[in-house]
């Protein structure tokens, strides 16, 4: 397995990119990333801000910025943003130095995951099960197209985890 090229985490919001990444790079020694935290870190603000004052289309620049700058680097995990991959020049400019790995977490737990969540830009509407419902058919083959290979983010963690090193070192059964 080579810890230089970078492994990307990618997903629908809530499948575990972060505690999942957190948990892979301190197994392979390598840094984790979050994408949007490294964005409110270069930004000094939060996402919801971003959101509320610049809107989405600017937060999406700033995500295809954050892809440039993070795949100049190597050694890295990284959990992108649940947007990030939809857009094809940001799935081109992370594989340059990464494999994509997606977190297919069933739509059902993506749901009781973020029943009470209150950071996410795009889910704070009233009927957000169906919010996450139509976003889901939406970026779902889109994150399929984009990535090297896919695990069932419905596991634990620490499975999860297993199952990402034993394909990235070819153990594929």
């Amino acid at each position: 397995m080579d810890t230089r090229r970078n492994i990307v985490l990618c997903g629908f919001m809530g499948c575990g990119k972060t505690t999942v990444g957190k948990l892979l790079s301190a197994r392979l020694g390598m840094k984790f990333v979050d994408m949007d935290e490294y964005i409110e870190a270069w930004q000094n603000t939060t996402i919801s801000e971003i959101f509320a004052q610049k809107g989405e289309e600017a937060f999406r620049r700033m995500e295809t910025e954050a892809a440039q700058r993070l795949s100049a680097q190597e050694g890295q995990v990284i959990a992108a943003g649940g947007g990030t991959l939809l857009a094809t020049r940001n799935v081109e400019i992370l594989q340059k130095n990464g494999t994509i790995i997606l977190l297919d977490a069933p739509l059902s737990s993506l749901q009781q995951r973020l029943a009470r969540d209150t950071v996410r830009p795009l889910l704070q509407k009233a009927n957000r099960d169906e919010v996450i419902c139509q976003l889901h058919a939406k970026r779902m083959p889109l994150y399929r197209a984009a990535c090297n290979f896919s695990v069932d983010a419905g596991a634990a963690p620490g499975q999860v985890v297993e199952e990402i090193i034993r394909i990235l070192s070819g153990n594929n059964r």
